[in-house]
C-alpha cells in the first residue's frame, strides 16, 4: 500500500501532467485526496467537461428481472399475493414457495445477446455515453464479482455482461458507465421471506425462508447460499396475517420504506456492498457510476466508495474525470456529485450540471407495453432532450432489453427515429451550454422527480436555446406549421446570419420589435422540429 506522502506526490505529478487549469494552486487542490465526507466531495469535485459536452446517453437496465417480461420490481412483487406479478408467476412458473426468484435467474440465459449490434444502433442514435446495469434491488451482480457468488458468470447467462458491454462501448468511442441499485436489497427483498395470507397455501413461507446452502448439493445451485442472494431475514412478514391487503399495508410500512441507512440488524450487508462496488470500479474503470439512491447509499459506505472512486480516477486520469449520480440532493451537496432526476424534468436553468434518467417503457422489459404500443415516441425523446440540455442537463435514456438480450422491432424504430433527428441537428446539443434563458413558448414544464406526464404536449411555439462558440441555437419542439419560425425572446447584439443546423445555406430573416422572424424552407423541416443556428455579434 502506498504511504500517504507517496500517494500525494504521485497524484500531484499526474495532475500536472494532465495540464489542469488554474495554475499551481488548482493543481494542488486537484491532487488532494478525497475523503468520505460531503465537504471533501464538494470542495474537490466538479462535473467533467466530457460529461457536460456529451448531453445524451443510453442505458441498458437489464438483468434477470427482464426474463419474465412482466414489468418492474418482479423479484419483489412475485412474493406479494396482492400483486399481478404474483399471479403471473403462479401461472407461468409455479408457487413462490416452490419456484422462487433464484429459479428465474437460472432460466435467464441471455442467449441472443450481442452488444456490438446494440451499441452500433445506440451510437447511430447519437449517444455519447452508455450505461449498463451492474445490479438491481434483486441483489444479483451482472459482472464477474469477486465478492458475491450470485453473479452472471456463475449462474444464468454465465457471462461477464458488464465486461462485454464495456468492451463494445469503448470500441465505439463511447464513455462507459454502470448503475448500482443493490444498496436497497436488504429491505426490498424481504417479501421473499413472506407467505400467502390467503388461499390453499396460506401461511406457507416462500423459498427464501427455508433454503440453505447445504440444500443445493446435486442441484444447479450447488455451492451457492440462497441467503446471500435474498439478503437475510431482517424484517420478514410476521406470522398470522390472513388478509392480503392488510399484509400489503404491512410491507408498505416496513420493508417498503426507501431506507438509505445500513441495516442495523445486518451490519455485514454494508461492508459487503462496499467490497462489491469497489470491485466493480477496480475491474471495469467506469466513467460513470449511477446510484439509485437519495444522496449516496448506506450512510458512510456511500461516501467512502465515492471518495474511493474519485481517488481512483485521479490515478487513472490525473483528475476526478468521472461522474457519480445520486438523487434528491440538497443544494449544498450538488457540487459534489451530479444530481439525477428520475423520470422528471426541471422548470428552469440549473446552476450545476444534472441528469434526467427515463425509459421509453418500463425499467424492466414489459411485454404488455409492446403489445399495447405503449412506448414513448422518438419525437417525445427529442423534445425532452432539447428541454433538458437548455437547462444545463443531460438525458440518460433506457431502452428495455428482453431477457434474451435483444430489443424488439418497435424499440429499434424509436431509436432510429431519434437518430434521424440527431444526425441532422445534434450540433445544437453537443458541447453546448445554456443561454440567458432556457426557452420560450406556451407549455409550462413541471419539474421534479417523477414529473413525467404532468406537462402538456409541446408545440412548435415552444423553443429551447443553447449556445456554443459564440453562436445561439434555437430548437423548436415540434414541426413548424408554417414556413416561419418566430423567436420572441430579446436577442441582444447583432444578428448577421441564420442557418438550419447542418445546412450551411443562409436563411432569410427579419428582426423587429416583435422578435426574430426566420423563413425556413419546407425541405429543411423535420417532423420532430428543427434546430437553427443564429450567428452575429454579442448574442451570447
Amino acid at each position: 500500500m502506498l504511504r500517504k506522502r507517496d500517494f500525494l506526490k504521485a497524484t500531484a505529478t499526474l495532475a500536472m501532467a494532465a495540464g489542469l487549469p488554474g495554475g499551481a494552486e488548482a493543481k494542488a487542490k486537484a491532487a488532494k485526496p478525497f475523503v468520505g465526507n460531503w465537504d471533501s466531495l464538494v470542495e474537490g469535485y466538479r462535473a467533467p467537461e466530457w460529461y457536460r459536452d456529451a448531453k445524451f446517453g443510453i442505458w441498458a437496465h437489464w438483468g434477470p428481472q427482464c426474463q419474465p417480461e412482466a414489468n418492474d420490481w418482479y423479484a419483489r412483487n412475485m412474493y406479494q399475493q396482492d400483486q399481478w406479478q404474483y399471479e403471473h408467476h403462479l401461472k407461468t412458473y409455479g408457487h413462490p414457495a416452490d419456484t422462487g426468484f433464484m429459479d428465474i435467474i437460472h432460466a435467464w440465459k441471455a442467449d441472443a445477446f450481442d452488444p456490438d449490434v446494440l451499441l452500433d444502433l445506440y451510437k447511430k442514435a447519437g449517444a455519447k455515453y452508455f450505461v449498463a446495469l451492474a445490479n438491481h434491488h434483486d441483489n444479483f451482480d451482472t459482472f464477474a464479482s469477486k465478492f458475491h457468488a450470485w453473479n452472471a458468470t456463475r449462474v444464468g447467462p454465465k457471462k461477464d455482461l458488464i465486461g462485454m458491454w464495456a468492451k463494445a462501448a469503448r470500441a465505439r468511442g463511447l464513455k462507459f458507465g454502470v448503475s448500482n441499485h443493490s444498496a436497497h436489497a436488504w429491505h426490498w427483498f424481504q417479501t421473499a421471506y413472506g407467505y400467502d395470507p390467503e388461499g390453499p397455501r396460506r401461511g406457507e413461507r416462500y423459498d427464501a425462508w427455508k433454503l440453505t446452502k447445504a440444500m443445493g448439493k446435486g442441484k444447479w445451485w450447488e455451492g451457492l447460499d440462497p441467503q446471500e442472494l435474498y439478503a437475510g431475514r431482517v424484517m420478514p412478514l410476521p406470522d398470522g396475517f390472513t388478509d392480503k391487503l392488510v399484509a400489503k399495508k404491512w410491507h408498505e410500512d416496513h420493508d417498503g420504506q426507501w431506507d438509505e441507512n445500513p441495516p442495523a440488524a445486518n451490519p455485514a450487508f454494508a461492508k459487503q456492498w462496499f467490497l462489491r462496488c469497489r470491485d466493480l470500479i477496480d475491474s471495469y474503470r467506469p466513467d460513470l457510476v449511477y446510484f439509485d439512491n437519495t444522496g449516496l447509499p448506506l450512510g458512510q459506505a456511500g461516501l467512502d466508495i465515492t471518495a474511493y472512486y474519485y481517488n481512483a480516477a485521479m490515478r487513472w486520469h490525473g483528475k476526478p474525470d468521472v461522474v457519480v449520480n445520486g438523487k434528491n440532493l440538497p443544494e449544498t451537496h450538488r457540487p459534489g456529485i451530479v444530481e439525477d432526476v428520475e423520470r422528471g424534468l426541471r422548470s428552469g436553468i440549473q446552476a450545476y450540471p444534472w441528469q434526467t434518467d427515463t425509459c421509453i417503457g418500463s425499467w424492466h422489459y414489459d411485454r404488455n407495453i409492446y403489445n399495447t404500443n405503449g412506448y414513448k415516441s422518438a419525437s417525445y425523446v427529442i423534445q425532452i432532450l432539447c428541454d433538458i440540455v437548455s437547462k444545463n442537463g443531460n438525458l440518460l435514456l433506457s431502452v428495455p432489453v428482453r431477457g434474451n438480450g435483444t430489443i424488439d422491432e418497435k424499440e429499434v424504430a424509436i431509436v432510429e427515429g431519434i437518430a434521424s433527428w440527431m444526425s441532422r441537428f445534434s450540433d445544437a446539443i453537443y458541447g453546448t451550454r445554456p443561454w440567458k434563458v432556457f426557452g420560450e413558448g406556451p407549455t409550462e414544464v413541471a419539474g421534479g422527480m417523477f414529473s413525467e406526464g404532468k406537462t402538456k404536449p409541446f408545440t412548435a411555439e415552444d423553443i429551447r436555446f443553447t449556445t456554443k462558440a459564440g453562436a445561439l441555437y434555437a430548437m423548436t419542439l415540434a414541426r413548424p406549421a408554417s414556413g416561419t419560425v418566430t423567436i420572441k425572446s430579446p436577442i441582444t447584439g447583432s444578428v448577421r446570419r441564420v442557418e438550419v443546423v447542418g445546412a450551411p445555406q443562409p436563411l432569410e430573416f427579419k428582426q423587429d420589435g416583435t422578435g426574430l422572424h426566420i423563413t425556413v424552407p419546407e425541405s429543411a423541416n423535420h417532423e420532430f422540429g428543427i434546430a437553427l443556428k443564429i450567428m452575429g455579434e454579442g448574442l451570447v
